[in-house]
C-alpha cells in the first residue's frame, strides 16, 4: 500500500514579515496555499515567558484546515521551543513528545506518532542551533533519542540552520536521506538552503521544492519548503507494540 503525503516546513519568524509588519493572518494564508497534509513550523511561539503562540489553534484550523497538535507541557504555546506540528484533521496522533536539545542556545523539538490510513509514521519538528558545534550535538541527541532501529518510517523537518550542502549534517546520513529543495533564506533574495527534510526508508520523495510567491516573500524571512512524499513501506498500526 502506498500513501501520498505533502509535507512542508516553514520558519514563520513569529509572523514578522520582511516589511517589519507582524501579520499572523498573512502567514496562515501562505500555509493554506501550500496544500500540506503535515506542516512543521518553527518560531511559532514568542521566545520570552509565558511564550504565547503567534496564533491560536482555532485560528489555524479556520484559516488552513489543519489541526495544531497539542503537547502536554502546561503552556499556552503552540509547540515547544517554537516548534509546532500542523496536520490534516483525519490524521490520528497515537503518541507525542516534546524535548530539549543540547547546545549553547535553548533549543528543542516536538515529535508525533501518526496513523495514516492504518500505517504508522513518526514526525519530528526541530530548529537547530546557529553554531555547527551545537548542531552536531543536537543531531547526536536526536539519533540517541530515536535509537538504532528503524521500527517505522521517520521524518525530521525544520530549520537546520546549515548553509552547506556538503558538510555539517553527516550525523544524520547513516539513517536519513537529507532533502534540500533549494535556497529558502533570505526570502527576498534566497541564498541558503537552511530548511531541510530528512527521511528514512519507507519514504520516497516524488518532488521537493521551495514555495515562493509575493506573499511568501513578505510574510517571513524564510520561504516554505514543500515535499511530495510517498509512504511505501509503512508499518501497520495493528502490528506495532
Amino acid at each position: 500500500m502506498t500513501i501520498k503525503l505533502r509535507v512542508a516546513t516553514y520558519n514563520i519568524r513569529k509572523a514578522l514579515g520582511t516589511d517589519r509588519r507582524r501579520d499572523p493572518g498573512r502567514i496562515l494564508a501562505v500555509i493554506a496555499d501550500l496544500g500540506a497534509d503535515i506542516c512543521l513550523l518553527q518560531e511559532a511561539d514568542f521566545r520570552l515567558p509565558p511564550r504565547p503562540p503567534v496564533f491560536d489553534r482555532a485560528m489555524v484550523l479556520d484559516r488552513t484546515g489543519l489541526v495544531a497538535l497539542n503537547f502536554d507541557h502546561g503552556r499556552d504555546s503552540l509547540g515547544w521551543h517554537g516548534n509546532a506540528i500542523l496536520v490534516r484533521p483525519d490524521l490520528h496522533m497515537t503518541a507525542r513528545r516534546h524535548f530539549d536539545l543540547p547546545g549553547i542556545e535553548p533549543r528543542g523539538g516536538v515529535m508525533a506518532e501518526l496513523e495514516i490510513e492504518g500505517q504508522a509514521l513518526r514526525v519530528l519538528g526541530v530548529h537547530l542551533g546557529l553554531l555547527r558545534r551545537s548542531r552536531r550535538q543536537q543531531l547526536t541527541a536526536l539519533n540517541r533519542m530515536l535509537g538504532q532501529g528503524a521500527d517505522r518510517p521517520t521524518l525530521i523537518a525544520g530549520d537546520f540552520n546549515e548553509r552547506s550542502l556538503a558538510v555539517g549534517l553527516g550525523r544524520l546520513a547513516p539513517r536519513f536521506r537529507i532533502l534540500a529543495g533549494g535556497p529558502t533564506y533570505h526570502s527576498r533574495h534566497p541564498l541558503f538552503a537552511l530548511d531541510r527534510i530528512a527521511v528514512t526508508g519507507g519514504l520516497t520523495a516524488e518532488d521537493i521544492r521551495v514555495f515562493r510567491n509575493a506573499e511568501a516573500a513578505r510574510a517571513s524571512d524564510h520561504l516554505p519548503l514543500v515535499a511530495d512524499l510517498v509512504l511505501t513501506n509503512g508499518q501497520s498500526i495493528a502490528g506495532t507494540t
